[in-house]
């Protein structure tokens, strides 16, 4: 069994992607840059967007964070939403989610320019992934997608089975494993006989919001197991998946933390850059 470790190939794919900037600013002597919008004071996001901008700055990228209080109107946001659209020293805009309840996420997500869309929401990119062109990936399922990748560079005619139909990663996650040429199965909260669905996997992602929802007689032996989840509990944090029941079947696993996580940043970068390099085309 392996644990994949999602810390060591967060850690190379972003020394891989500082090459990537240094040669870029050696070549068009300008750097992509990375914009994140912050509103409120709610502190797990605040200590991700703080992580966001570490990662970019280590990397090379220009990093800029625009915070406004809870109280902010929405016209505001759009408006500044407009101006960094517009702005060339821009590669990349991310508005960090939740959103105060009288913010419409749609008409905000909606107002980022596709092009500069690193999360990859914006209906244009959701559309272009579906249809199997360019698009930005959201990222922690392309972070999925390259742990999976790591154990099983072919995934031709593999049966994957995603438990969690969420627009953040279910579906995004389901086209990725399509494009692999994979038999896709999306099970969730209204899926009958869902044991018996996950054990048809030979990739099993979930992601549910269900502390060790997965256990070990859930999975087919010599299955990939990727858990996305992130649950407090007496315990401290655990994923979706037991882990100590699956890593005894699963061929290899992601661990909590340190799995799927780390790569979340790192493929945001990785994001970032990619936006850069189409504006120059």
């Amino acid at each position: 069994m392996t644990i994949i470790d999602g810390k060591k190939t967060a850690a190379d794919l972003r020394s891989n992607l500082k090459n990537e900037v240094d040669n870029l600013k050696k070549k068009y002597n300008k750097v992509p840059g990375l914009t994140v919008i912050l509103i409120g004071e709610y502190a797990p996001s605040k200590i991700y967007v703080r992580n966001k901008e570490k990662s970019a700055v280590e990397i090379g990228l220009k990093s800029e964070i625009i915070e406004y209080p809870d109280t902010i109107d929405e016209k505001t946001v759009l408006e500044k939403i407009s101006e960094l659209n517009k702005d060339e020293n821009v590669s990349g805009i991310l508005v960090q989610l939740p959103l105060p309840k009288h913010i419409n996420n749609k008409k905000i997500i909606d107002a980022i320019d596709p092009n500069k869309d690193v999360d990859g929401f914006h209906p244009n990119n959701v559309g272009n992934l579906s249809s199997g062109y360019e698009s930005s990936v959201p990222c922690t399922p392309l972070g999925c997608h390259l742990l999976i990748k790591k154990i099983e560079p072919n995934l031709n005619g593999k049966k994957a089975v995603i438990l969690g139909r969420s627009n953040l990663n279910g579906k995004p996650m389901t086209q990725l494993l399509l494009k692999e040429n994979c038999t896709v199965t999306i099970a969730h909260s209204k899926t009958k006989n869902l044991k018996e669905e996950c054990l048809k996997a030979d990739i099993l992602v979930v992601a549910v919001g269900i502390p060790k929802l997965v256990k070990g007689d859930w999975v087919k032996k010599g299955s990939i197991v990727i858990d996305v989840g992130i649950n407090k509990t007496d315990e401290g944090i655990v994923g979706d998946v037991d882990f100590d029941e699956v890593s005894k079947i699963a061929k290899a696993i992601t661990p909590v933390p340190g799995g799927v996580g780390p790569m979340t940043i790192a493929c945001l970068l990785k994001n970032t850059i990619e936006c850069f390099k189409r504006s120059l085309v």
